[in-house]
């Protein structure tokens, strides 16, 4: 199945193995989710988070909620 959720913003913790990607829907919903990737393992990236379900009217409020939720990403964009 392909991937129907546009990432408008990732960052990356330090060592770039973890990130938040912030996304929009085709229904104009925000969302985000935090991912993981092992270079040694060979999947690719994976979430961690939990979060990708959850509905936002805007990048600004995921953004906001992911703030509030991921522990290091309030040191990331500082």
């Amino acid at each position: 199945m392909a991937h129907i959720n546009k990432v408008i913003r990732s960052i990356n913790l330090d060592g770039e193995t973890i990130c938040v990607d912030e996304f929009l829907r085709p229904d104009g919903t925000y969302g985000f989710d935090e991912f993981r990737c092992d270079p040694e393992d060979g999947r690719g990236w994976y979430g961690i988070g939990h979060h990708g379900l959850e509905e936002y009217p805007s990048a600004e409020a995921a953004l906001e909620q992911a703030r509030r939720v991921v522990g290091w990403l309030n040191d990331a964009i500082a």
